[in-house]
């Protein structure tokens, strides 16, 4: 054999040892098949969805009466009138520092509550697990519960099965429409945009994002599911540097439990654990995992297995809380014979209230005391300065007066620099070195305005500082600027 021909059947040789070796790293997704378990935990799930989703479905439609010349949805992202709009907080593009306080306000309450409760906000209020939760109920409404849709899914295809399976994806598609419709609807008018998807007349970026997030939610919801949680979601893997061993959470208690094993009824529990291996927490679980394994990245804490525990304690005549809410501090104390302590004051726990209290008071401070008057300046930078026939210089500016206030109002510019400074503006009136400028209700004003200095007096680079009063109630606001002159 030639040298090229040996080198051609090793390099198919590797070839085909590569895609055996990728076979063995992949894995295709096995569905799981969560068992429907009746209790108090699941009670608070079901509760905690009608009230999250009935918040994301309505509050859309909610009203707010702001006066004339301005929308009146209760919440309202304003893209084309740049404004956000909160019940009665109107939030301005120059006010977005209070987006940023709510997102770190976000982060920190998710931390406490985090650091107290372990993943609660995966397993009750992620959006995740909220429509996961209403996916899995139609399924169950539609095709039965565990066995039956392990059985319809072995069997071959009839016209029950196709009816069945159509049916269920029909469903799941209305509510990710109905999804995708509501998130739209908080960025328009949602009696007038929602009338407009309906009639084909609502604007093309409706439709974009309408079908998009159908798709997502369709997608993450019904077929993916648990993936989502493990695979794509950073927050498991997160969470661990907010918990620690006082942190409360769903586990099995090994202490009580094991050693595990069948039980038949009479048999006396000498010798042995309470948990009579019986599954039923693994059919429980959405995630598809055995708690009686300890502490998984893929649990996310939503207490089903506990229901589902707790129904067979009963049935054996044992104490409820085999697998319970509970800290892996009162296991290691069980275990020595201590008494079990629940310590939420902690170190890490006083710290996040303190910073999330501290935060908050500093937005609230910023909130009541916001004015009703905003300034901003732009000074032109070509040319950057303009050098008139007596010898002057002259700078132009581009000043934004915005007024959030529901009244017109009349307000003064002025400068604060060299006494020898002239101030003119195009389309407003000046008098003894101040502008006047009106502004409307609820509106930007954007008045071109000229500072001009005598022959000799600017200096290369001049500090400014621009000022915008209110005559009637004393509202003003500053900004800071720069005067261009030429190089001495």
């Amino acid at each position: 054999m030639s040298n090229k021909s040996q080198s051609s059947v090793e390099v198919h040789n590797v070839k085909a040892v590569n895609a055996a070796d990728g076979r063995k790293f992949y894995k295709k997704r096995e569905p799981i098949y969560p068992k429907r378990v009746n209790g108090q935990w699941r009670k608070i799930k079901w509760i905690a969805m009608i009230v999250l989703l009935g918040i994301y479905y309505g509050v859309p439609w909610l009203r707010w009466d702001r006066g004339p010349f301005l929308p009146d949805q209760a919440v309202l992202v304003d893209f084309e009138g740049r404004r956000f709009y909160f019940f009665w907080i109107q939030l301005w593009p120059q006010e977005v520092f209070f987006i940023t306080g709510l997102l770190i306000l976000a982060a920190l309450g998710l931390f406490f509550v985090t650091a107290l409760f372990g993943r609660v906000w995966c397993g009750y209020a992620c959006p995740q697990t909220v429509w996961t939760d209403l996916f899995i109920a139609v399924e169950r409404w539609i095709e039965g519960d565990r066995n039956a849709r392990m059985r319809l899914d072995k069997a071959p295809w009839t016209w029950d099965k196709v009816r069945k399976k159509v049916s269920k994806h029909i469903v799941w598609l209305f509510i990710a429409a109905a999804t995708g419709g509501a998130w739209i609807l908080y960025f328009h008018d949602a009696p007038t945009v929602a009338a407009n998807l309906f009639m084909g007349t609502a604007p093309v970026t409706s439709y974009l994002f309408l079908g998009l997030l159908t798709f997502t939610t369709y997608t993450l919801a019904g077929t993916m599911r648990e993936q989502v949680c493990t695979y794509m979601c950073p927050w498991p893997r997160i969470q661990g540097a907010m918990l620690d061993n006082d942190s409360l959470s769903v586990v099995y208690r090994h202490d009580r439990g094991e050693p595990r094993g069948k039980h038949k009824k009479g048999e006396p529990w000498d010798n042995r654990g309470h948990c009579v291996d019986c599954n039923a927490c693994v059919a429980a679980c959405p995630m598809g995992i055995d708690i009686r394994d300890g502490a998984q990245l893929e649990c996310i804490n939503c207490a089903l297995c506990i229901d589902a525990c707790d129904s067979v304690m009963e049935k054996v005549n044992l104490p409820k809380g085999l697998i319970a809410y509970d800290t892996e501090a009162n296991s290691i104390r069980r275990q020595m014979g201590d008494k079990p302590v629940f310590r939420f004051v902690r170190s890490r726990t006083v710290y996040y209230a303190t910073v999330f209290i501290l935060v908050s008071a500093v937005m609230l401070y910023a909130l009541v005391n916001r004015s009703s008057l905003d300034l901003n300046v732009i000074r032109d930078r070509s040319p950057n300065f303009i050098q008139l026939s007596d010898g002057a210089i002259r700078n132009g500016y581009v000043i934004k007066a915005i007024n959030k206030t529901g009244e017109a109002r009349t307000v003064t510019l002025s400068i604060d620099g060299p006494e020898s400074m002239a101030l003119t503006g195009l389309g407003v009136a000046a008098h003894d070195g101040v502008v006047d400028i009106e502004i409307a209700p609820n509106a930007v004003r954007a008045v071109r305005v000229f500072a001009t200095m005598p022959k000799g007096v600017a200096k290369e680079t001049n500090d400014l500082t621009f000022n915008l009063v209110d005559p009637e109630d004393g509202s003003r606001r500053s900004a800071a600027a720069t005067f261009a002159g030429p190089k001495s």
